[in-house]
């Protein structure tokens, strides 16, 4: 059977009220030419730098995005508190005292435990994977230091993150049940630099945190060749990080009011903390400034029908604790979708939805608008990302727009997430998808309900 086909022009000439008022293509072109999600990303992470959740450079974040987002003239500007128990970190060395003395360089992970402030004294355990962890029996490492590695390699999508991602959130519980007195993990990166990748960690309730960290790649290798000798490897780990107790977080919301409250919200988020390694440039700094920068260029054409709700989500790097918040806050609102910005600032090449049957033709004209730009429909239902996906799991519907994360996990949670590694011309790209998607999401005249 033959499928007629419409071109580009052909979809977004289509007889539809609301989109007589904005012309997507023409935002999307100009988006290429943003300068918006720059500023945003250069001016957070110059005057503020690292954010780690909890803490009072995060506090200063806060203040910083109320007046910024102020300035750019978006409304109902405001900062919604919460209170979260806070982790920050302390002194970290790690040294191979025999076979062959020598240090190595490690990050604590999140939530990690204590060692004596004189250091911890201990024989390594070398575990090829989480699964060789879990198989030997419970107590067995009573005294010993656990190293755990893994096999994670580069991909576009970075869908490995979340199989071997395993081994920093649940490898340091798994080692504590088995006795261990302390772990090493293979940081959960793909780069070659001396940078440890931090990233939070969990015990469960009963469970005594210990001490745990992740070495830099280079040094994970070179514990695993120091092993390959076949003697006794002792080391001395030096982990100082203190819980402080509960302090203050919160979430940043501004909107672009929209002229049919009944149509819903649409929700563009990203995360305002970062871990304290680097400047959290590409991981959220960046997604802030895009969603923020999209947003703007449709406000700035005429007020659109559904109101955009920006959200700059706080401690979302220790437990996505801002997008929790959020969801039990507004739940009971009518949202009309949900996205996010949360995966560096390379160009998109794919856009995946979760839409109803009501929206499938806005799903097409998102998907037209977006194709000049290189980017291909994907076929996996959207998540919407951490800080919204309780709202996409709850039946609110979801884009994603997906970066190339090729080189993500050379920089995710490491000292090298820094402003420079940001390409102004990709960041465009990105901030042009946005403003498309946004300007046909806000303004169709669908009704986009709730999903299956």
């Amino acid at each position: 059977m033959r499928v007629k086909t419409l071109t580009l022009a052909a979809v977004l000439s289509l007889p539809l009220p609301a989109l007589a008022q904005i012309d997507p293509a023409a935002l999307r072109d100009a988006a290429l030419k943003d300068e918006i999600a720059w500023d945003i990303t250069e001016g957070l992470t110059t005057e503020i730098g690292p954010r780690l959740a909890g803490t009072e450079a995060e506090a200063r974040a806060r203040a910083w995005s109320v007046k910024k987002l102020a300035a750019l003239g978006f409304s109902n500007v405001r900062n919604e508190p919460f209170r979260m128990k806070t982790w920050i970190r302390g002194e970290e060395t790690l040294e191979v005292l025999a076979p062959f003395p020598q240090p190595l360089r490690l990050t604590a992970l999140g939530n990690s435990g204590a060692t004596p402030a004189t250091g911890l004294r201990g024989e390594i355990v070398y575990f090829k994977d989480i699964a060789a962890l879990h198989a030997v029996p419970d107590g067995s490492l009573r005294g010993k230091i656990a190293f755990v590695s893994h096999d994670m390699t580069r991909t576009q999508d970075g869908s490995q993150y979340g199989a071997f991602g395993a081994v920093r959130r649940s490898g340091p519980a798994v080692a504590a049940r088995k006795g261990a007195a302390a772990i090493l993990i293979r940081s959960v990166g793909t780069d070659y630099h001396r940078n440890p990748h931090a990233g939070g960690t969990g015990f469960p309730e009963g469970v005594t945190p210990i001490p745990a960290a992740a070495l830099s790649i280079p040094d994970a290798e070179q514990l695993q060749r120091i092993l390959k000798r076949g003697q006794p490897v002792s080391v001395k780990l030096t982990l100082t990080p203190r819980q402080v107790g509960m302090t203050e977080s919160g979430n940043i919301i501004a909107e672009v009011p929209g002229s049919d409250p009944a149509a819903g919200l649409v929700v563009v988020a990203c995360h305002l903390d970062s871990w304290d390694l680097g400047t959290g440039a590409f991981d959220d700094g960046a997604g802030c400034g895009i969603v923020t920068a999209a947003a703007k260029r449709v406000m700035d054409a005429g007020e659109p029908r559904r109101t955009i709700r920006i959200l700059w989500a706080g401690a979302e790097e220790v437990g996505v604790f801002g997008g929790k918040a959020y969801f039990e806050a507004h739940k009971g609102e009518k949202h009309a979708l949900a996205a996010e910005s949360d995966f560096g600032a390379d160009r998109i090449w794919r856009v995946d939805f979760k839409l109803p049957e009501s929206a499938r033709a806005v799903g097409d004209r998102v998907a037209a608008v977006l194709s000049p730009l290189g980017i291909s429909r994907g076929r996996d239902p959207a998540s919407g990302g951490a800080d919204v996906a309780a709202l996409v799991a709850s039946g609110v519907a979801g884009i994603d727009l997906q970066q190339d994360g090729s080189r993500y996990f050379d920089l995710h949670h490491t000292p090298d997430d820094t402003l420079d590694k940001i390409d102004p011309s990709q960041l465009r790209q990105n901030v042009a998808a946005w403003t498309a998607m946004l300007a046909v999401v806000a303004n169709a005249p669908e009704e986009i309900g709730a999903t299956q």
